[in-house]
C-alpha cells in the first residue's frame, strides 16, 4: 500500500497533510472567481495536452489524490479528469508559475486527452493562407468515450 511517505515510483511525494495543502493553496493567485488556470503536460515528451480551470477544490483534490481534477465552468462543478471517459491524467509533479497565477501538471496521459478524441486540445493551427486547419486527426471516436 502506497502511503503519501512512500509515493508510488516516478511519483513526487505529494503534501501529506492540509497544513502543507494549505500553504501551496496561499501561494496561488486565483482569479475574481475563484480560478486558476491549469496547463496539463505529459510527463517525459514535454507535449501540452490541455487547459483547464482549477478551484480550490480542485487542486487540494489533485494534490491528495494523485490524479488531475479540474473546475468545470459549464456545468459549474469539480470533476476529474476522466471520470466518464477513462481518459485519467495521473499526476507525475505539480509546479506554480513565477507570478502564482498559473499551474503546470506534469501528467501520464491514459489515452487520449481532448473530449473531441484527439491527443491534445490544441489540434488547430493556421496553415495555408492563415486560415486555421486541423493538424492532428481523431484517435478515438467520442461517442465511444462518453457513450452518447
Amino acid at each position: 500500500m502506497t502511503t503519501a511517505s512512500t509515493p508510488p515510483a516516478g511519483v513526487p511525494a505529494l503534501p501529506a497533510n492540509a497544513k502543507a495543502i494549505g500553504e501551496i493553496l496561499g501561494e496561488m493567485a486565483f482569479d475574481a472567481k475563484g480560478l486558476i488556470a491549469a496547463i496539463a503536460q505529459q510527463a517525459g515528451s514535454n507535449e501540452v495536452l490541455m487547459l483547464a480551470w482549477m478551484n480550490r477544490e480542485a487542486v487540494e483534490t489533485t494534490l491528495r489524490s494523485g490524479y488531475a481534477h479540474y473546475y468545470s465552468r459549464s456545468r459549474q462543478k469539480l470533476w476529474k479528469k476522466g471520470e466518464s471517459s477513462g481518459q485519467l491524467q495521473k499526476l507525475i509533479d505539480f509546479r506554480l508559475d513565477c507570478d502564482g497565477d498559473a499551474v503546470l501538471m506534469l501528467v501520464e496521459q491514459t489515452g487520449v486527452a481532448c473530449h473531441t478524441g484527439r491527443h491534445n486540445c490544441f489540434f488547430r493551427a493556421p496553415r495555408a493562407l492563415g486560415a486555421l486547419t486541423e493538424i492532428a486527426k481523431v484517435e478515438v471516436d467520442p461517442s465511444k468515450l462518453y457513450g452518447e
